[in-house]
């Protein structure tokens, strides 16, 4: 079963992803800040990250670029709101394989999924 790891300082989110991940057949860990983001993955070693990038402790930024140091083939997707383009910017330029806008659509965060394990 394909491990995502779903990283959102907002539980709601999180909920909300886990329940869309969980129907669709993949198993779903969840972290609240970058800082439990990185030890989770280095526990686990999740297939998919889905990353928000404003959170408390560590930023989505500082635990990706800590995540591709940790493994140059992760593979993360950065969450992020409307008017983030610097920031979706710079986490491309730090490994991040694609980003998703939210609020987000089921087909939108499926699409990029499929894309990165294909």
């Amino acid at each position: 079963m394909t491990k995502v790891l779903v990283v959102d300082d907002a539980e709601f989110l999180r909920v909300r992803l886990t329940k869309m991940l969980v129907t669709d057949g993949y198993e779903v860990f969840q972290a609240e800040n970058g800082l439990k983001a990185v030890g989770t993955y280095k526990e686990i070693h999740p297939e998919i990250v889905l990353m928000d990038v404003t959170m408390p402790e560590m930023d989505g930024l500082a635990a990706l670029k800590e995540i591709m140091e940790f493994d140059a083939k992760a593979r993360v997707i950065m969450l992020t709101a409307l008017g983030q383009e610097s920031v979706v910017l710079e986490a491309v330029k730090s490994g991040a394989k694609d980003f998703i806008v939210k609020p987000f659509e089921h087909d939108r965060v499926m699409k990029a999924i499929t894309k990165l394990l294909s």
